[in-house]
C-alpha cells in the first residue's frame, strides 16, 4: 500500500539568517497533503539551563526567541516545532553530546521517513542521530562548506574528515549554488550521483526602486537627502568580513557616500569600533535586525558584499530583485549570479580597497550599473522562488518515486 504523506524532520542549528529563511520557505512550499513537517532548531534563550538536556516543543519552543529567529513563524504557520538548547554553533563537546542524544530521541520518537539537515553543526549531529535511529532517508543541504581557506589547517582537515564520514551516511545532498556543489564533489564530501544544485529561495520582489519606494526607504534609514548609499544585509560576524566592509567604505571617501548595514550579530561592537577608528562613524548606520529588509533595499545605490566565504546568500538575490547593482567578493557560489561586467562586479576576498574601487565604478557610472542590474534580474528569472525549491525537495524526499 502506498503512503503518500511523509513525515519529515528539518534540522538546523538556528532557524535564522539566510539558511533559516531557505529552510522555512522550502517547508512552506511543500504540499501539506503530502508532507507532515517538524522543524527542529537549536539556540538558547535567557531562560534556558545552559547545562540542561531539555527539548522544548510547540509554544514552549518559541518563547523568548531572539530577534531574527524564525521558529516562531514556523509555529504560527502550523508546523510542529522543537528547540534543542544544547544545539549551538562551534565546537562544544559537552553540549554536542547532549544535543546528539536529544536529536536521536526526537528522530526515534517521531518515526520520520526523512531527516533533512541544514548548516554545519545540525548537519553533523542530525545526520549522526538519523544514522543511529535508522532513518530510511537522510538529506543534507550545503548552504556553504564548513571548511575554507581562512581556517587553521588542522581545523580544516578535521571538518573535511568529519564531512567525509557523514557523507557515507547521507542518501542525498543539495547544494546552494553550482560552485558549492562542485566543491563538495571535488573534496569528496558528497557523491557526484547523489547531489543536486538548488538556488536560495526568496520571496520574489522583482521591482525597480522607484522614486516613492526610494524616498520612503531613505526616510526610514534616516540618511540625508542627496547622499549615495552603499548597503549590505547580513549577520555581523567574521564570515561577512565587517572590518573589510568598513575599510572599503573608508576608502571610498567623501561625505556624500554613506554606508548602511542591516543585521546584527556577535561582531556588532567591533564593527562600530572599526567605523569610529576609520573615521566613518558619522556616515554609517548599523540598523540591527529588521523584518522590513525588502522595503529598505530601494534606499541603496549599490549593494556591497565583503564576505570571506559564502554559499549563495539570499540577500544578494533580494538585492538583484530590488534592481540594485552588486559589488561582491568572488567566493564560493556568488559568481554563479554575479558575473563580472555582466550582472555585477567581483573582487578577491580580503581586499577592501578593490571592493571600494568596484563600488566607486558603479556609483560613478549609473547607466552601466543599471544595465548590469537589469541583466542580473533577467538571468535569475523564476529559478529562485520557493515554488521552484519545493519541486526539488519533493523529488529529493521521494527519490523520484512514490514513497512506500
Amino acid at each position: 500500500m502506498t503512503r503518500c504523506r511523509l513525515r519529515v524532520a528539518l534540522m538546523i542549528t538556528r532557524l535564522a539568517d539566510g539558511a533559516g529563511g531557505v529552510t522555512l520557505r522550502g517547508a512552506l512550499a511543500l504540499d501539506p497533503a503530502r508532507y507532515e513537517i517538524t522543524l527542529v532548531a537549536g539556540g538558547r534563550t535567557p531562560g534556558d539551563d545552559p547545562g540542561g538536556d531539555d527539548v522544548l516543543f510547540g509554544a514552549e519552543a518559541v518563547k523568548e526567541v531572539p530577534p531574527g529567529d524564525l521558529l516562531g513563524q514556523a509555529y504560527t504557520a502550523g508546523f510542529d516545532v522543537a528547540r534543542v538548547p544544547a544545539l549551538v554553533p562551534g565546537v562544544a563537546p559537552r553540549a554536542d553530546r547532549t544535543a546528539l542524544a536529544a536529536l536521536t530521541r526526537i528522530i526515534t520518537d517521531g518515526g520520520y521517513d526523512v531527516v533533512h539537515t541544514h548548516t554545519a553543526k545540525a548537519g553533523a549531529l542530525g545526520r549522526a542521530a538519523a544514522d543511529r535511529a535508522g532513518t530510511p532517508r537522510v538529506v543534507h543541504t550545503f548552504h556553504g562548506l564548513p571548511f575554507h581557506p581562512f581556517q587553521a589547517g588542522w581545523r580544516r582537515r578535521a571538518h573535511l574528515a568529519a564531512e567525509r564520514w557523514l557523507a557515507r551516511r547521507t542518501h542525498a545532498f543539495l547544494a546552494v549554488g553550482p560552485a558549492v556543489a562542485a566543491s563538495a564533489i571535488r573534496h569528496g564530501v558528497a557523491a557526484p550521483d547523489r547531489i543536486r544544485t538548488i538556488m536560495p529561495a526568496v520571496e520574489p520582489v522583482w521591482r525597480a526602486p522607484g522614486s516613492t519606494a526610494r524616498g520612503l526607504a531613505r526616510l526610514a534609514l534616516g540618511v540625508p537627502p542627496g547622499v549615495r548609499v552603499v548597503g549590505t544585509v547580513g549577520r555581523v560576524g567574521r564570515q561577512k568580513a565587517p572590518d573589510d566592509w568598513i575599510d572599503a567604505l573608508a576608502a571610498l571617501g567623501g561625505d556624500d557616500v554613506w554606508g548602511v548595514w542591516v543585521g546584527d550579530g556577535p561582531g556588532r561592537g567591533r564593527l562600530l569600533d572599526r567605523a569610529r577608528a576609520r573615521g566613518v562613524a558619522a556616515r554609517f548606520r548599523l540598523l540591527g535586525h529588521r523584518d522590513d529588509v525588502a522595503d529598505l533595499l530601494p534606499a541603496f545605490d549599490v549593494f556591497a558584499l565583503a564576505s570571506r566565504h559564502e554559499g549563495l546568500p539570499c540577500t544578494v538575490i533580494e538585492a538583484i530583485g530590488a534592481g540594485l547593482p552588486v559589488a561582491a567578493t568572488a567566493v564560493d557560489a556568488v559568481p554563479d549570479v554575479v558575473v563580472p561586467g555582466e550582472t555585477g562586479l567581483l573582487v578577491p576576498p580580503g581586499r577592501p580597497r578593490e571592493l571600494a574601487r568596484a563600488v566607486r565604478h558603479l556609483l560613478d557610472r549609473p547607466a552601466e550599473a543599471a544595465r548590469m542590474a537589469i541583466r542580473a534580474r533577467e538571468r535569475i528569472g523564476d529559478r529562485f522562488t520557493p515554488r521552484a525549491l519545493g519541486r526539488v525537495l519533493d523529488h529529493t524526499y521521494r527519490d523520484g518515486r512514490p514513497w512506500r
